[in-house]
């Protein structure tokens, strides 16, 4: 599918609360995945996997650590790829509009008229909050044959969870006629479809028979320009905009039927995460030579581990872990674990930067404590940010069995039951959460 007059929206949502303290001090997309990669740089690679080179990021909140990873790593000049690009547009005010973004629909309609300057004939919109694989050129390809005006990628489920979507309705043709957003009860029941028109077999329908947006848009150029000159009190897609034209225009409905996991919740990210160590095969895999997932090439030397026992772990590059046991955990790049740790079942998204070897040895520095883990300690079921401090004898094991509590002036969040330790915070030797 030639996909070059395809121009790629991907949108960094909101303040991104629901995933604080991962985002206190970045963007949504800019949060650090699977010991080296960074949320942004999934839809980027299916883009690039897709062959759509023309890609705009739009972000509103702590953008500059998404900015410089996105400079570092794609930079599409001197390769052959005619008009590549991959640039972030931050929410500004202008004269004509004084306002920040409200929603997916009018952070697009803020930039318009930048996006109207390229020769395109459709407009992909995708979210940076959400793992998965995709071929952009078949979701492209049916929207051309089935001649729809907007496409939406939907996701085959069960009753479990179906609540918790934008779910919809369709008639004999795909076309999509109705819209329940997050329907309980009675609603639920009365949004449930016959799946095998997608292409499930029976037995697949029986057990999904709700069908739930993605969150991921092709339109036509001209429809999405209409829409949203038109509709300019509506500020979202998926809530307002959509489902309001859908007599109107063909809207088609798009199935894919494998692994998509939309990363917005703390314990979303903590699973995801984690499973990527599951065997023999993880619901999401980086290992696939077709269709890789890029990210920030780094020079860093190779992990080095003196007597460790490791099982079945992630670890990324330049790591230095020493006499200490780690379980089903995901360690980033630079991590550094001192003798007699043990760490299960957690996610540590390592360091920016390697400290000094004076500066890590000297008891007068400002922190104390140098960056990593230190000796003797034992995390379960945590994520430990980037550059945090961790000392001699900690324990962070949610002793107390907490779901929830604040303690940011002490250096860590607890989310459904996850202890979050935040990025660059100090935990003193032999302190116990």
């Amino acid at each position: 599918m030639n996909t070059d007059r395809v121009l790629a929206i991907i949108l960094g949502g909101g303040a991104g609360t629901r995933l604080y303290p991962l985002t206190k001090l970045r963007a949504k997309p800019a949060v650090p995945l699977a010991g080296k990669y960074r949320l942004i740089d999934i839809p980027v690679s299916n883009c690039i996997n897709s062959d759509i080179f023309k890609i705009y990021v739009l972000t509103q909140f702590n953008s500059a650590s998404l900015n410089r990873h996105i400079g570092r790593t794609y930079s599409f000049s001197g390769v052959g790829f005619r008009d590549g690009f991959v640039e972030v547009l931050a929410a500004q005010q202008t004269q004509e509009n004084p306002n920040w973004f409200q929603g997916t629909a009018d952070a697009v309609r803020q930039y318009l008229w930048l996006f109207q300057e390229w020769d395109v004939d459709e407009y992909l919109i995708l979210s940076g909050d959400h793992l998965y694989r995709m071929d952009y050129g078949d979701f492209i390809k049916h929207h051309k044959d089935t001649n729809a005006d907007i496409t939406i990628s939907v996701l085959p489920i069960g009753e479990k969870t179906a609540s918790s979507f934008g779910l919809m309705k369709m008639d004999d043709s795909n076309r999509i006629v109705d819209f329940s957003e997050k329907p309980k009860g009675d609603a639920l029941k009365q949004m449930q479809v016959d799946t095998t028109k997608l292409g499930l077999t029976p037995e697949e329908a029986k057990e999904k028979p709700y069908i739930a947006s993605m969150g991921i848009y092709v339109f036509k150029r001209e429809v999405m320009v209409d829409l949203l000159r038109r509709s300019t009190e509506q500020t979202d897609f998926g809530k307002e905009i959509i489902p309001g034209c859908a007599n109107e225009y063909n809207i088609q409905a798009y199935l894919f039927n494998d692994y998509w996991e939309d990363i917005g919740t703390v314990e979303a990210f903590y699973d995801a995460n984690l499973a990527l160590t599951q065997q023999p095969k993880p619901p999401f895999s980086f290992y696939d030579e077709k269709r890789p997932i890029y990210t920030r090439g780094r020079s860093l030397p190779p992990t080095k581990m003196l007597n460790c026992q490791i099982t079945d772990s992630m670890v990324g590059e330049g790591c230095i872990l020493k006499d200490c046991r780690i379980h089903h955990s995901v360690l980033g790049i630079r991590t550094r674990v001192e003798s007699g740790c043990d760490i299960q079942d957690t996610l540590i998204m390592g360091a920016d930067f390697y400290q000094p070897f004076v500066e890590r040895n000297d008891d007068h520095h400002n922190s104390k404590v140098p960056i990593g883990i230190g000796a003797n300690s034992t995390i379960r079921r945590a994520i430990v940010d980037k550059n945090a401090c961790i000392g001699t004898n900690v324990k962070i094991i949610n002793k107390d069995n907490v779901e929830e509590s604040n303690r940011e002036d002490e250096g860590f969040y607890i989310r459904s039951g996850i202890v979050t330790v935040l990025k660059n915070a100090v935990i003193p030797d032999g302190t116990v959460i």
